[in-house]
């Protein structure tokens, strides 16, 4: 496998940039309220009990629904590639082979999207009130609870995977602030229209 610094669009770069920040303010957040409320799975006693906490989370996620969103949609047009294909059973059977890292790393990437999905749906459906309350129970916060589990683990095996499918270069790739002039910002509402266009017309 090639260690020489791919290019990545520049959009790619921004929008994963944008939900990093957030899924990681999100994550830290969201423990330090489970850590305040819950702690039956084991918790650092940190912080008490504080309200700002879950208004603070919840601002975090806010944002991420609709930073998301879009990095879901670009994700799911412009970057289908780097997600589970039609052979990925197959080439999960060539152990140990270039193949069989490039299909876990794909499997990795669309595991995170589908736990950031379940963890923005499930968040929506909460209450504020529950954990302040004493009702750590419902199904809704149990869901939450496992989305960002999965999301932790998704996050590591995406990163251990990334460096071994393309290296420190394909890492440093990610925060290379240089672009090509068809990644400039001004035609990204075009590029925008020619993905759509193009699934609409499959």
């Amino acid at each position: 496998m090639s260690k020489s610094q791919p290019y990545q669009p520049l959009f790619l770069r921004v929008s994963h940039a944008l939900n990093a920040f957030l899924v990681l303010g999100a994550f830290i957040t969201g423990f330090l309220v489970y850590d305040s409320y819950d702690r039956r799975f084991g918790g650092l006693g940190l912080t008490e009990e504080k309200r700002s906490l879950i208004n603070i989370h919840g601002t975090f996620g806010f944002f991420l629904l609709f930073v998301y969103l879009v990095f879901l949609v670009y994700s799911l047009i412009a970057q289908r590639k780097k997600l589970i294909q039609g052979n990925t059973l197959q080439t999960l059977t060539q152990t140990n082979k270039p193949a069989w890292w490039y299909t876990l790393l794909r499997i990795s990437n669309t595991l995170a999207l589908i736990a950031v999905s379940l963890a923005v749906i499930s968040g929506k459906f909460q209450l504020e009130d529950w954990l302040p309350n004493g009702e750590l129970n419902h199904l809704w916060y149990f869901a939450h609870l496992i989305a960002w589990v999965i999301i932790l683990f998704s996050i590591m095996i995406h990163v251990l995977m990334a460096i071994k499918v393309g290296g420190i270069p394909l890492i440093i790739s990610m925060f290379n602030p240089n672009f090509q002039p068809q990644d400039h910002p001004k035609l990204w509402l075009g590029n925008v229209r020619n993905w759509f266009y193009q699934v609409l017309n499959k």
